[in-house]
């Protein structure tokens, strides 16, 4: 496996668990009674401005601990260039990635028009959130491996 797809497996495997705990993490003060509604904007609103800072320090330190780990394990450096062929690949998953955050944010514009309760807005842009960043990193080692 080249250095590339092992970032992104980490990369994956990090977005995955630090989603997971947050989530429940975040669930765990929603039934002990820090919010007064499903819908309470207040709860919505620090749970994505405390998810986003939490998960890019976490992302950062998961990084350079996969660094470290791999020049260890491997005595590989990490590549200190990208070639075309990396900023292709780069481009093309972060196309699909706005994809899917868009069909995401579409989605979530549904319950505010309808009589839907509005918290679901907050879990459609959430998960989306999500779902987009696990998709690119999908398509990135789905084209390194099969090519672009």
């Amino acid at each position: 496996m080249s250095y590339q797809e092992k970032k992104i497996m980490v990369s994956m495997i990090s977005s995955i668990l630090i989603f997971t705990l947050y989530t429940l993490y975040a669930i765990q003060h929603a039934e002990a009674g820090s919010i007064t509604s499903a819908s309470d904007f207040r709860f919505w609103g620090s749970f994505i401005l405390v998810l986003l800072p939490v998960s890019i320090a976490a992302k950062i330190i998961i990084h350079i601990g996969f660094v470290i780990f791999n020049k260890i394990a491997t005595n590989e450096d990490e590549p200190s260039f990208e070639d075309e062929f990396d900023k292709i690949i780069e481009l093309k998953a972060d196309r699909i990635s706005l994809y899917v955050f868009f069909f995401g944010f579409i989605l979530s514009m549904i319950p505010l028009v309808t009589e839907l309760p509005t918290y679901i807005t907050f879990l459609v842009l959430i998960f989306f959130g999500f779902l987009s960043d696990l998709m690119g990193r999908i398509a990135q080692l789905h084209f390194y491996r099969k090519g672009v």
